[in-house]
């Protein structure tokens, strides 16, 4: 593990910012950036397309170390180049941003109320891959679509078995246990969630580090348990559909969490803006994410 990195996580000030969407999430993600299906044929090109949103980001003089502590990626902009440096390698070295990389592959079929990640049998070979790469740590997502106790165990297990093989690996993992905005009995998911998590935490070992990333909760400051915990390098926030206003509302009320975005970062982009504008809007997103991150005294353990 890079110690400068982690150093950087744990006590740096500024967000996460996402940049991972996969396969399913491309075309919307593509669509909201001003770029149509019809812009693209097939897969590859549809790639393409997504990495040159991607290094337009990466490469704006707005984005950098003084405000974004690191970036998740998608596996291929991992495999990609920036300015023809691999990407992980440009993040650090140009612009001292720590980098992670998005391993699970997608979401199961409903059951029990929550999606369970899909089996991942080649993790220990991309894992590999990652820390050859010069990658500081991992993210995966479930989903928890209510309030059942088994289900919710469940996903909090599973998240903590791979996590712990990605330790194993020499990163660090971004244990992701998404709670949908959309839950009726959201507030429910979250205590159940906690309570899995914490005993979790509890079976890890003192040189096990890990990272959280969880929906913003209903109730402020929900999480400050877990974001003094021990084990626990940051909390962090994802904005779950959210827009960048209300994302920034409640992160801003939670003292210790600071943003892991991706939409919210990235809403007010286009493909067919000029790069004074792309750079404006841009800023505009990076400010406000970072305000909302600093606003409980900003620091990694407390920020």
């Amino acid at each position: 593990m890079n110690t400068e990195q982690l150093n950087k996580i744990k006590n740096g000030k500024g967000f996460i910012a996402a940049l991972d969407q996969s396969g399913g999430s491309t075309p919307k993600a593509l669509k909201a950036y001003g770029v149509e299906e019809s812009g693209y044929n097939g897969e590859a090109e549809m790639f393409a397309k997504v990495h040159e949103m991607r290094a337009r980001i990466i490469t704006s003089p707005e984005f950098n170390g003084d405000k974004i502590l690191g970036a998740i990626l998608f596996e291929k902009t991992m495999d990609g180049d920036i300015e023809g440096k691999p990407t992980a390698t440009f993040l650090w070295e140009e612009l001292n941003v720590v980098p992670f990389l998005k391993i699970d592959k997608g979401l199961a079929d409903e059951a029990d109320q929550v999606q369970i990640m899909k089996p991942m049998p080649e993790l220990d070979a991309l894992l590999k891959r990652a820390v050859a790469a010069g990658i500081f740590g991992t993210k995966m997502r479930s989903v928890i679509n209510g309030a059942n106790a088994a289900g919710i165990a469940n996903v909090v297990e599973q998240q903590f078995d791979i996590g712990k093989q990605i330790i194993a690996a020499g990163l660090v993992p971004i244990i992701e246990p998404e709670v949908s905005i959309g839950n009726s009995d959201k507030a429910e998911c979250e205590a159940i969630m906690k309570a899995e998590i914490l005993k979790q935490l509890d079976a890890l070992n003192d040189d096990q580090l890990v990272m959280l990333k969880l929906t913003l909760p209903e109730e402020a400051n929900f999480y400050s348990d877990l974001i003094a915990y021990k084990n626990v390098l940051q909390v962090v926030a994802l904005s779950g559909g959210y827009d960048i206003e209300e994302a920034c509302t409640r992160l801003s009320q939670n003292d210790g969490m600071i943003a892991s975005f991706s939409r919210a970062l990235s809403q007010d982009l286009r493909a067919q803006q000029s790069d004074d504008e792309f750079n404006a809007a841009l800023k505009t997103a990076i400010d406000k994410i970072f305000a909302a991150s600093m606003a409980g005294n900003g620091t990694a353990k407390a920020a």
